[in-house]
């Protein structure tokens, strides 16, 4: 099993309908991308300076389910329709989970 993890940081002028349009549109992958096994998708709490502002965790049978997630259309769109104009950084790892 593969588990991609996601830390984003957003712009400083990203809005909260923006940022919740982010939250929902991760949680509504996990409909739209078939590979996807589980997915949780949640804020910060704001208890540090510094930290991201969206941890998202999703889990795949295998690495060929991740690279079909990485061009699934859904994924794609949401990229570049909500998440790109906001996202400030970006960090990923990809793991295997045993």
């Amino acid at each position: 099993m593969i588990r991609h993890v996601l830390l984003l940081r957003w712009k400083p002028e990203a809005t909260a309908t923006e940022r919740e349009a982010a939250l929902r549109g991760f949680r509504e992958l996990s409909g739209d991308v078939p590979q996807i096994q589980a997915l949780t998708a949640s804020p910060d709490a704001s208890l540090a300076e510094g930290n991201a502002d969206l941890l998202v965790t999703m889990d795949f049978a295998d690495a060929d389910a991740w690279r079909a997630y990485q061009e699934h259309p859904a994924h794609r769109a949401l990229i570049a329709t909500v998440l790109r104009p906001i996202l400030a950084q970006r960090t990923a790892i990809q793991v295997e989970l045993s």
